[in-house]
């Protein structure tokens, strides 16, 4: 059997709204040099049904299915199966660009250097509507930076890797579920270079699922542990990941990560994962994930100005819901606590007007 050069590996579970739109935008790449490995995770709707009708139309998509492991377990199969020189990523709910893997490989073919290649991203809603373009770091320098201080700067089904820098590295861990392309990311930045291309490759879906106080109080978790474990790495001292079974806030403490700083984590998670939903136009969906993280026991101890945009955020979502008389109440709890913030919305107006006016200006009719 000819070897591919390229190994697409995506993992589904219970993903049969979104996933036929994703296999096929695999299967109409330009590039057509590759296998496609889907692990069907356990799922109970017409996923595994969706697959197999594809395996029988095209040979290059290979089906495997499996009791439910959880993401890290489905895709370490699907990457142990690779046979080809890279990896690709992607994900069942995503649309790839039609030349994503040909300007990928034709990167990584000229840059022997980069292990792990990246992308820009379109992110759409549940319908397929464009809501954003993102645009990472690109180069080595910057993206190490940024896996050091911040949120991940790779869109993780956007990623194409060397296989061998993904066996070298070791895999997904299954210890720090939620991060764990980030605490790849950052095994993988000890021993090779990472880039992104500004294209966009991908189109990013934004659901109601990726955003539960629980999905983002376990990816913090894991977030800190993996920036610990890569300083502790960068110091010369072993791995404290290696040897654990569970992650927990004791844990992190022990790795010296106060409470404070968890805390601070959780509260700069909830907001990104508001903005994102607002952006997605989910402000059902926004309530609802305000409405428990309002309880949660680290709000008790949320600083001033996020505590501020989060009220924001809430007034937002109401205004649109219709409930005005409660976005006018959550922007009260917000001057109070931060009076700054009824600056946004003016300074945004002051911009618009700049822009109407310099618009009117430059449509007069000059004097001849």
């Amino acid at each position: 059997m000819t070897i591919p050069t390229v190994s697409v590996v995506m993992s589904v579970f219970n993903g049969e709204s979104y996933l036929a739109e994703a296999i096929e935008s695999i299967l109409d790449q330009t590039f057509s040099d590759f296998e496609f490995i889907v692990i069907n995770d356990g799922s109970t709707d017409r996923s595994g049904a969706i697959l197999e009708s594809y395996v029988t139309r095209d040979l290059r998509l290979h089906a495997y299915h499996q009791e439910n492991t959880g993401l890290v377990g489905a895709l370490n199969r699907g990457c142990a199966i690779a046979r080809g020189k890279y990896i690709a990523r992607m994900d069942a709910d995503d649309i790839a660009i039609g030349d994503r893997l040909m300007q990928q490989v034709a990167f990584m073919e000229k840059h022997p250097e980069i292990g792990v290649l990246g992308s820009a991203v379109e992110t759409i809603d549940r319908t397929g509507k464009t809501l954003g373009t993102h645009v990472n770091p690109v180069e080595d320098k910057e993206l190490k930076a940024a896996l050091l201080r911040s949120d991940c700067p790779f869109w993780h089904p956007s990623v194409l890797m060397r296989t061998n820098t993904f066996i070298s590295a070791g895999g997904y861990r299954q210890i720090v579920i939620g991060a764990e392309d980030h605490d790849l990311w950052l095994r993988i930045a000890d021993h090779s270079q990472l880039a992104n291309l500004g294209t966009v490759l991908l189109k990013y879906r934004l659901h109601p699922g990726q955003v539960t106080v629980d999905t983002n109080r376990r990816y913090v978790l894991s977030w800190l542990a993996t920036q610990a474990a890569a300083a502790a790495r960068r110091q010369g001292q072993a791995d404290p990941l290696d040897s654990i079974g569970e992650l927990t806030p004791g844990f992190l403490e022990k790795i010296g990560v106060s409470q404070t700083a968890l805390n601070a984590a959780l509260t700069s998670r909830y907001l990104r994962s508001v903005s994102t939903m607002c952006e997605a136009g989910q402000y059902a969906v926004v309530l609802d994930l305000l409405n428990d993280v309002f309880r949660a026991p680290e709000w008790n101890y949320t600083r001033d100005r996020p505590a501020a945009d989060l009220y924001l955020m809430a007034a937002q979502a109401f205004w649109h819901q219709g409930e005005y008389a409660k976005s006018v109440l959550n922007v009260i709890h917000a001057f109070r606590i931060r009076p700054l913030v009824l600056g946004r919305p003016l300074k945004s107006f002051l911009r618009q007007l700049r822009y109407y006016v310099s618009q009117f200006s430059a449509s007069k009719i000059q004097p001849i």
